[in-house]
């Protein structure tokens, strides 16, 4: 499913272009109809994968140590 998730990231990302963000969410559903479960592992395959920041306020944050909604970006 790692896979799957980091070419999702990645597609949505490249879609959004270097200005936009996304959220972990949008990723999750494009994968599962039951997409919640996959949130955690939509941030660890995030958190590594170096051409995509999360960003927490503007602010880049550790998508596995930052509580709360985050937003998924190109680098």
């Amino acid at each position: 499913m790692s896979d799957r998730i980091r070419a999702a990231i990645l597609d949505l990302a490249l879609q959004r272009g270097r200005e936009t963000s996304l959220c972990p969410s949008e990723v999750a559903k494009s994968l599962a109809e039951d997409w919640r479960p996959l949130m955690p592992e939509v941030r660890t395959v995030a958190a590594g994968m170096p051409e995509i920041v999360a960003t927490q306020g503007g602010t880049e944050v550790d998508p596995l140590a930052a509580r709360g909604p985050i937003r998924l970006r190109l680098r």
